[in-house]
């Protein structure tokens, strides 16, 4: 009995080990995979990374654009963001077909009288049909259910044969395709309203996202449009696409949960990073000068029934571009901002060239002034075998004054000729020198190298010598033209054009352009003034004389020219390319214009450089002398303090912080918001602050125009604008009721 009961005994301890056994090699196994998993297996880790991207995202968060400025600081391209409005019909939130369409029926009527773009009906309709389109009911099929619930009250119906009572089941079929309710994308000072409107204040739970945008702006229209450019698909060129990177800034990033299908709230986390906006662009582009210069451009266009047309205004000392001014005739007969054909277009600069073979004769050949050559009255000369004719009669012998004045092609094909005809590679080596071979640093917008031939390059050098005298055979872009008469009006020192002063982030410079200097002397003293001396004359004496004879005022220094273009279109008919370029004032010049107009000879309409570009030179001159009141005397920084008698209305902040400065007292309503300002009789600066009622029509009559603007748009005006300066009109009066969509037309001076 014993043994028997020892072999049980043994066999359970037997199972008993076996067990444990089983579980250690269990519990091995079991970590080894644990191990594994953590340590090994790339498993987990795919695993969690699905199903953190199920719940996290990573949202770029767009930098805003930098502004494009002008040398004061007004805007020429700046961005603004712009919010949409993706309205989830499908969403949970909108079961509730009754509570939805009192909801609903609301905020149509909020919607209508606040865009006025459709009734309130139009709108009710949208809601109700998206909504039914979005969020279907269907019938699937029939089943039963229990009649009752409970034990007693199922056995009862059991009882009684009644346990079970058929049902319909349906299936839900929601659309989350995002729909947009808004006709129109909105700013942020309206959504900020709009927002506090039914459905849109999420009293139905989370029916929308916001969608945000950057939206690039030109406040000054078309003016300088292909110098401040353009990125995207309509073109890469001007400011805009030299200085992208700069201007686009640096996007940032945030990690976002997923609260519910297609909304998200961020999660504060070290991995965010937060977006960098980009630098401002400040450019020497004076705003006034870039106006003007377009506009008296254009009146020379229309009126010359011209082709294309481009004004530079540089100032002599810096290099810096006042106004670049191209335009070109559109298919619909107007002219806008076609090409940029001041720093992009090469052409046959005619007799402005002429400055060149003047250095070189004067300079490097030591011509004397009294040199005389018989200019043939107008008839046709020939010189070194090639046909040479002045565009008038009325010389015969001439010196060097005389020719320069009178654009003699003859005078300047013959002296060249007789020094230059066995020694061409002289003459190339000195126009080298003056750098007509190369660019002036405007590259990066365009800017082409000069079409400078050599003389082996060509089958007939001693036609290319004789021509180029006069400005053929050679073609050059208006703004390597006026980078050396530039050079004259500085002393011989040629620099570089100068169209981007700095990059900025606020009112810390982060990086400053200067010109660069070409050559620090292109020519001898003793040239350079006589050379000077010469270009006062053909103001006084010669082809620009029906414009700057009068010296009482101003003296102007300046060259016209003029070039027969000779390309497809000769067949049509003849196409001249006339030109002026002039520095002022003579006796210590400050600025220098360009003008040059391509057109078609046509019966009653310029075609000669003075008559054609002249006339925009002039006025240009005219404008800049007049408004540079420095230039008639000094004002004494002594005597009794004194302060200004108008100022803008704006923003109350900045207001107070100018006036603080300016004025011996100022007294305002409130510390921020939106003001108009009076200054009485004391010179003291009385604020008032606009109403608050977006319904009413703010006065904003004295305010500048980027104020007025947003004061006028915030309250969803549309708005329309002339002039320049400060409000001084509009067409609705202040205080009258006003309902958003809205016109309204402003007058500046």
């Amino acid at each position: 009995m014993k043994p028997e009961k020892s072999r049980i005994k043994s066999d359970i301890l037997l199972r008993v080990r076996l067990l444990y056994i089983l579980f250690i090699l269990a519990g091995l196994l079991i970590f080894a995979r644990l191990v594994w998993v953590q340590l090994f297996s790339s498993e987990v880790a795919y695993n969690a990374e699905r199903l953190a991207g199920r719940i996290f995202t990573e949202q770029i968060i767009p930098a805003q654009r930098g502004n494009i400025l002008t040398r004061d600081g007004d805007p020429l391209a700046t961005s603004i963001f712009r919010y949409r409005v993706e309205f989830d019909f499908g969403s949970p939130g909108l079961d509730s077909v009754r509570t939805f369409h009192e909801q609903s029926d609301s905020l149509s009527k909020l919607l209508a009288a606040y865009f006025g773009d459709r009734s309130a009906a139009e709108y009710r309709r949208m809601f109700r049909t998206q909504h039914a389109k979005h969020y279907q009911v269907k019938y699937r099929k029939d089943t039963l259910v229990p009649r009752s619930e409970g034990r007693i009250a199922r056995w009862i119906d059991r009882i009684l044969d009644r346990e079970f009572v058929p049902k319909k089941l349906y299936d839900t079929l929601r659309d989350h395709t995002p729909v947009q309710i808004f006709p129109r994308d909105i700013d942020y000072t309206e959504w900020e309203t709009l927002r506090k409107y039914p459905l849109l204040n999420w009293n139905m739970g989370m029916v929308y996202n916001l969608r945000e945008s950057d939206e690039r702006i030109y406040p000054q229209g078309e003016l300088g449009r292909r110098t401040i450019g353009l990125t995207g698909d309509r073109g890469n060129y001007g400011i805009e696409a030299v200085y992208r990177e700069e201007l686009a800034g640096r996007d940032g990033r945030a990690t976002r949960q997923r609260i519910a299908r297609g909304f998200y709230g961020r999660v504060v986390d070290g991995d965010n990073i937060d977006p960098i906006d980009g630098l401002d662009v400040v450019t020497t582009l004076d705003l006034d000068v870039q106006d003007v210069a377009n506009r008296y451009l254009r009146e020379q266009l229309e009126a010359q029934n011209a082709i294309w047309g481009t004004t530079i205004v540089m100032e002599v000392r810096t290099g810096e571009i006042l106004a670049l001014v191209n335009l070109g005739r559109t298919p619909g007969g107007g002219y806008a901002e076609r090409e940029n054909y001041a720093i992009g277009r090469n052409t046959e600069p005619g007799s402005t060239f002429k400055l060149a073979s003047m250095l070189l004769l004067l300079d490097d050949a030591d011509m004397p002034l009294d040199q005389t050559y018989d200019t043939g009255n107008g008839r046709v000369v020939k010189v070194g075998g090639i046909r040479v004719q002045d565009s008038h009669a009325g010389f015969n012998d001439m010196d060097f004054r005389t020719a320069v004045a009178q654009s003699s092609n003859v005078y300047f094909a013959k002296a060249i000729w007789e020094r230059y005809a066995d020694n061409k590679e002289r003459y190339s080596d000195f126009m080298k020198k003056l750098h007509l071979d190369q660019t002036v640093g405007l590259e990066a917008f365009g800017e082409k190298k000069p079409l400078f031939q050599d003389w082996k390059e060509v089958p007939d050098p001693n036609s290319m010598l004789v021509r180029r005298s006069f400005g053929y055979r050679i073609k050059l872009s208006p703004i390597q033209v006026i980078t050396l008469y530039n050079a004259i009006a500085n002393g011989g020192k040629m620099i570089s054009p100068v169209l981007v002063r700095c990059l900025r982030r606020g009112d810390r410079v982060e990086e400053r352009f200067e010109s660069r200097t070409i050559a620090s002397s292109i020519a001898s003293r003793a040239a350079l003034r006589e050379v000077h001396e010469c270009l006062q004359a053909v103001c006084t004496e010669g082809t620009a004389s029906a414009f700057f004879r009068d010296t009482t005022r101003l003296r102007v220094a300046a060259k016209t020219g003029t070039a027969q273009i000779t390309d497809a279109r000769s067949r049509e008919g003849r196409y001249y390319l006339g030109s002026m370029v002039a520095y002022f004032p003579a006796d210590a010049p400050r600025y220098t214009v360009l003008t040059t107009i391509e057109t078609r000879a046509q019966a009653g309409k310029a075609y000669y450089g003075g008559p054609l570009a002249g006339p925009v030179v002039k006025r240009m001159v005219d404008y800049i002398f007049n408004r540079g009141r420095d230039w008639y005397g000094r004002v004494d920084d002594g005597g009794p303090r004194r302060y200004p008698d108008r100022m803008k209305g704006g923003d109350i902040a900045q207001i107070r912080r100018v006036a603080d400065k300016l004025s011996p007292r100022v007294s305002f309503e409130s510390r921020t918001g939106w003001g108009r300002v009076a200054v009485d009789s004391l010179s003291n600066v009385v604020i008032a602050s606009l109403p608050g009622d977006r319904g009413v029509m703010p006065d904003v009559r004295g305010m500048g125009l980027k104020d007025a603007l947003f004061v006028l748009e915030s309250r969803g005006l549309k708005v329309r604008f002339s002039g320049r300066g400060a409000v001084t009109q509009q067409s609705i009066a202040a205080g009258a009721r006003i309902a958003p969509g809205t016109a309204v037309v402003i007058t500046l001076k």
